[in-house]
């Protein structure tokens, strides 16, 4: 549990990073997998939908399609920056039916059995306290409404594992995002313990394969050094934060290769669970 100085640095951290993220959309997941979870949703016309940690809306207007002009959804998200994106979106598509509210996801609070269904897609690992977050949703829904939210298995990205392994030589210890949700036995225990029932979980790979040479190993140095997790490699000496990174390089392009190249497993699990 973080004290209250680290929980206001945790969340500044967040904020600067999900600001930054002016082509999120054009991220090799994002659309894909937030598609993806819409579907197994099974949306219907009419009904009322929360998006948690909308980001740029991505799934908020695809539902507002699906729940149609009688329906309604509400995006909520603390990045000003990913939310300038949403709405933009929003007026270019001629919505009217969704709303989007730029508060923080883990004290915002809405009545008991306001929703028919709850998204959080590639989001839930950002929050600080996952088991207290899951009981309130279960407590907005409606009666036999449906949560769907998608999480990465715990060993997924081996290069953003090794990232965490290097680091650790250097005493900096990054918390695997993945970890809370990270196995099927997980998930159910999670959500059952939220009061959820109903549990379904589906894995699916969007796993590729890549080139582990110097440039590659660059851009994953980036990817993870400056994400809110990672950044933590920046409290160390410009010497020993050199020597890390270069260590962290190294290795990337040592990583085993067949005739494609060098896998990164994407393992995802899309739940579905109801009130």
């Amino acid at each position: 549990m973080l004290n209250n100085t680290q929980l206001d640095k945790y969340k500044q951290n967040l904020l600067a990073d999900f600001n930054s993220r002016t082509h999120y959309d054009r991220g090799r997941f994002h659309a894909p997998v937030a598609h993806r979870l819409i579907e197994f949703a099974q949306l219907q016309p009419g009904q009322t939908v929360l998006d948690i940690a909308t980001g740029t809306g991505l799934v908020a207007l695809a539902a507002a399609k699906k729940v149609g002009i009688e329906g309604k959804v509400v995006g909520v998200d603390i990045s000003t920056g990913m939310l300038e994106q949403a709405r933009q979106k929003q007026i270019n598509l001629g919505l009217q039916n969704v709303e989007f509210i730029e508060a923080d996801v883990e004290i915002v609070e809405f009545s008991d059995r306001s929703f028919d269904v709850i998204f959080c897609s590639l989001a839930i690992c950002y929050l600080t306290d996952i088991s207290p977050a899951l009981k309130k949703w279960h407590e907005w829904l409606k009666q036999n409404g449906t949560l769907a939210l998608n999480v990465w298995a715990e060993k997924a990205f081996p290069p953003s594992v090794l990232f965490r392994e290097v680091a650790q030589r250097y005493g900096i210890n990054i918390p695997n995002p993945n970890e809370p949700f990270g196995t099927l036995k997980k998930c159910y225990r999670l959500l059952q313990t939220a009061g959820f029932k109903s549990i379904q979980v589906i894995q699916e790979q969007f796993g590729w394969y890549f080139t582990p040479d110097f440039k590659s190993a660059e851009e994953l140095w980036q990817i993870n050094s400056k994400n809110v997790f990672g950044s933590q490699v920046f409290e160390l000496s410009a010497d020993e934060l050199a020597r890390c990174k270069a260590e962290y390089m190294a290795e990337v392009q040592a990583l085993p290769t067949t005739e494609q190249g060098a896998w990164c497993d994407a393992s995802i699990f899309f739940v579905i669970a109801h009130r």
